[in-house]
């Protein structure tokens, strides 16, 4: 269903607007008809990328300076009329092509499918009660219900307000949140000034309320500029723009080898097109062009890996990051808890009733009028038509399931006290009201931080009577919340009062009715993950807006600080940032638990640690939690009970809101990042070793031990396929027990140089000894002497890639030998080398031979050289070392 240009639902009553799309705000709208709206509307979706093309990604390929080095060789070939290496050369090109494409292509659709696993959901009213959807199904003509935090995902107007605020910069610029209403404005009104609508990709800042759905999809305000304006191009992430960087370098030094190659050559008499051709061959296998390849799809494994985890990231830099983190600011409720609250017990000063009490004293007054103001000042749903059987925060829902076991239900409450008018929860004040009818006045339920009511409540209840609170009365209060923390409790308090209408202040001359203490046990996973992240020398700290007793316990009962102090700074303490002194900057070092900090604080103690070299990955699942999501180095939201705005604004989204799923990433975030790293070496000290093996040759005047073709087929065999292989790695437990890179580490620092040239050395000495002792040795047969350097350097850049084991690793099983991509390759690269000798064809245009029984011998030995070495090498630490 279109809706007709003409149609300006903000210029109309919302009544008139739910009669005009043929809805109802009691029933919303039938299955029927939403299907039937979903056939001409289309679904509620935005077409904002277009998904790459295979042209696209076969373009890619060919644009790259590898192909334009190998059409280069091609050509020189044609030119000097010899037609089967040319041809073997474009074999090379379309192989080179093919397996780019086919990798690229592989973790392009990774991402793809990334992409759809991260849905927005609405709560929406159809056939009569409220239900959970992907937003994707919105149709126009759809009542959904809203809160601070949420995303909107369609065009609406609003039938219902309280508090209610948006931040609409993503649509029209504007930084200020706009309060919203319901009352009607001119049809001309500029859509930055229609207070009564809200629209698709804008989020609630405030308040809660309802609206009906007034466009979907593409006729959205936001779709109709996606029309006119397609997204940017993708930024290159960190990790990227450094290989990016390490390969131009590569280019220009194997250019300048290249050239110094041919002209030594020619000035020492070989023949000109044969230094040509070397020259150019070298250039081509000296360039890692499989580097940005491996490092995509390593990344995109791991990425798709921790989604089948429950792990969303949302991109490829925050893998990278992953591995980098060193400390974890993590909240505690539904992260190291289990966010299944149950009311434990009503306190009041006189009195504490348990759980398991609230059936047989429930005609107890005291207990009573704490129960009945939970349930009223209460935006849960328990309704068991609704998918899961109630709907909303948790610790409400866990306050009205408390209240059914005293038979007070929300339904029935309502019907005796209707509500008029509800204050929502803010930062501010920390407290939440709600107006009811009460015969004649109106009762005013008030539920919030037990600080904020103790401090604004001016009487108590005692027993039938209400008297004025004194300062003894008030240290009594905040001696019995303190009691209720230590436990381990997280403590609301409640309070009301009577009012003449809905106008007047909700938080002043309250009455304190008492304290409801919900239990929100640890995780029981939670202790063991977080020994790792200590001994991943990764450190743990909680910062929640709980109160500091509370926070305190939960901290000690998942053991969350290594050192044992377990040192608290509350919100008030910390106070300004503009404030801190010395002493205060030494002991957040320390602090363990950050309790009752406000969002600015937040902020403020991740920029305190990152300016002191800290990697921060931030937990988090409010709409207040996105500043800090956004600033931390990887922001981590709750898949289960985090808002849509904490979502969008983190890196990395947890789908079963689990803190093990936080160490898994790490995990993950490392190995990927060594796997990366162990690959640049392995090609690099692979790469070097031709060059050095051509260039020493052609110094000290030799017959060149490798021809052009045969350098362009190991380039092909031996580089590509164990490389891919060392990208797949799965690693192990180990790399959780190392301290965390510094972020600042590049992918091959000095120390990796270094390895490069000594593991290139070894392979460049290992080939250059088997050649010189065949071809001064009782055979001396040049062709021989090529065949016997060709098949060591082979075999030794395949038994090579064992080197890359971690120098701490056993040299039996590792994460090399463990994995199964690399036996593959192995194997792969042992039948194309063997192949290369034995099958006619293929010897004939490669310029091999046959050898006989002590030539294989001479070749198996010294390519086996360089694997010995570097395993003798490991011994002594000379090995990749993290």
């Amino acid at each position: 269903m279109q809706i007709d240009t003409k149609f300006s639902p903000w210029n109309i009553k919302a009544v008139d607007v739910v009669a005009k799309l043929n809805s109802s705000e009691d029933s919303g709208l039938s299955t029927q008809t939403v299907l039937a709206k979903q056939q001409t509307s289309g679904k509620n979706i935005l077409v904002l990328r277009q998904p790459v093309s295979v042209l696209s990604i076969l373009y890619q390929q060919v644009k790259s300076i590898i192909v334009i080095l190998l059409l280069t060789a091609a050509i020189i070939s044609f030119f000097l009329g010899q037609w089967i290496e040319a041809l073997s050369v474009l074999i090379v090109l379309v192989i080179n092509t093919f397996i780019g494409f086919i990798t690229e292509y592989k973790a392009i659709r990774s991402m793809e499918a990334l992409r759809k696993l991260g849905k927005t959901t609405s709560t929406v009213l159809r056939d009569g009660s409220y239900k959970t959807i992907d937003a994707d199904e919105l149709v126009p003509g759809d009542i959904i219900n809203f809160e601070a935090g949420d995303i909107i995902s369609a065009d609406a107007r609003i039938i219902r307000a309280s508090r209610l605020s948006a931040d609409e910069s993503s649509l029209t610029g504007e930084s200020v949140p706009i309060e919203k209403d319901t009352e009607i404005i001119s049809a001309d009104t500029i859509l930055a000034e229609r207070k009564n609508m809200l629209y698709r990709g804008t989020f609630l800042t405030n308040g809660s309320g309802s609206a009906i759905v007034t466009a979907t999809g593409m006729q959205t305000e936001i779709g109709k500029i996606a029309k006119v304006t397609q997204e940017a191009h993708d930024e290159l992430t960190p990790l990227e723009k450094r290989l990016e960087s390490l390969g131009k370098k590569l280019i220009w030094i194997s250019l300048a080898i290249a050239f110094f190659v041919a002209i030594s050559g020619i000035l020492s008499g070989k023949d000109l097109y044969l230094m040509l051709e070397t020259a150019v061959a070298l250039a081509v296998a000296s360039i890692p062009e499989g580097l940005p390849i491996v490092a995509t799809i390593a990344l995109a494994k791991g990425m798709w890996h921790l989604a089948k985890k429950n792990v969303l990231v949302n991109k490829l830099s925050a893998v990278e990051t992953l591995g980098a983190t060193s400390i974890i600011l993590t909240d505690k409720t539904g992260t190291l808890t289990e966010n299944k609250m149950s009311l434990s017990q009503v306190s009041t000063l006189k009195k504490s009733y348990h759980e398991s009490e609230f059936e047989m004293l429930r005609q107890e007054r005291e207990l009573v009028e704490c129960l009945k103001i939970a349930v009223l000042c209460n935006n849960a749903i328990l309704n068991h038509e609704i998918q899961g059987g109630a709907a909303g925060d948790p610790m409400e829902i866990a306050l009205l399931t408390g209240a059914t076991k005293a038979k007070i239900f929300k339904p029935q409450l309502l019907e005796d006290f209707p509500e008029l008018k509800e204050e929502a929860f803010s930062p501010e004040s920390r407290m939440m009201a709600t107006y009811h009818q009460a015969k004649e006045n109106i009762f005013v339920a008030v539920k919030g931080a037990p600080e904020a009511i103790i401090k604004k409540a001016k009487f108590i209840q005692d027993a039938d009577q209400i008297k004025e609170i004194d300062n003894d009365i008030r240290i009594r209060l905040e001696q019995l919340n303190m009691q209720l923390a230590q436990q381990g409790l997280r403590v609301i308090a409640v309070a009301s009062k009577q009012v003449k209408n809905t106008e007047e202040a909700p938080y002043e001359n309250l009455t304190f009715q008492g304290f409801l203490g919900l239990l929100d046990p640890a995780r029981a996973d939670i202790q063991d993950s977080i020994a790792k992240c200590h001994k991943a020398g990764i450190r743990v700290a909680m910062a929640t807006g709980d109160q500091a007793h509370t926070a305190k316990k939960i901290a000690k009962d998942v053991e969350l600080d290594a050192s044992k102090q377990y040192l608290v700074l509350t919100g008030k303490e910390l106070g300004e940032q503009e404030n801190w002194n010395d002493t205060l900057k030494e002991n957040l070092a320390n602090t363990a638990v950050f309790s009752r900090v406000s969002p600015t604080q937040k902020l403020n103690l991740i920029e305190f640690f990152q300016k002191n070299n800290f990697v921060v990955a931030m937990t988090g699942d409010g709409v207040n939690d996105a500043p800090a999501l956004k600033k931390a180095d990887i922001g981590v939201a709750m898949g289960l009970r985090g808002t849509q705005v904490a979502r969008d604004a983190a890196d990395m989204i947890l789908g079963d809101d689990k803190f093990t799923s936080i160490i898994l990433a790490i995990k993950q975030g490392r190995i990927i990042f060594s796997n990366i790293q162990k690959f640049v070496i392995y090609l690099l000290s692979c790469n070097i070793s031709e060059v050095l093996i051509v260039s020493i040759a052609t110094i000290v005047n030799a017959p060149l031990p490798l021809l052009p073709l045969q350098i362009l087929f190991l380039n092909l065999v031996t580089d590509v396929f164990p490389a891919l292989a060392l990208g797949m790695g799965e690693g192990d437990e180990t790399y959780l027990y190392r301290p965390p890179r510094k972020k600042e580490d590049t992918v091959i620092g000095q120390r990796k140089w270094y390895l490069i040239f000594f593991y290139g050395g070894l392979i460049t000495l290992s080939v250059l000894a088997a050649y010189f002792i065949t071809l001064n040795g009782s055979y001396d047969n040049a062709s021989t002497a090529v065949t016997v350097s060709f098949l060591t350097l082979g075999f030794a850049q395949v038994f090579h890639v064992f080197n890359m084991r971690l120098t701490k690793s056993n040299i039996i099983f590792n994460d090399i030998t463990k994995n199964s991509y690399i036996w593959g390759a192995v194997l792969l690269c042992f039948v194309l080398l063997l192949g290369a000798v034995y099958i006619s064809y293929l010897r004939e245009i490669l310029s091999l031979c046959e050898l006989s029984k002590n030539e294989w011998l001479t070749v198996g030995i010294f390519s086996l050289l360089p694997l010995l070495i570097g395993n003798i090498a490991n011994l002594f630490g000379l090995g990749i070392n993290e």
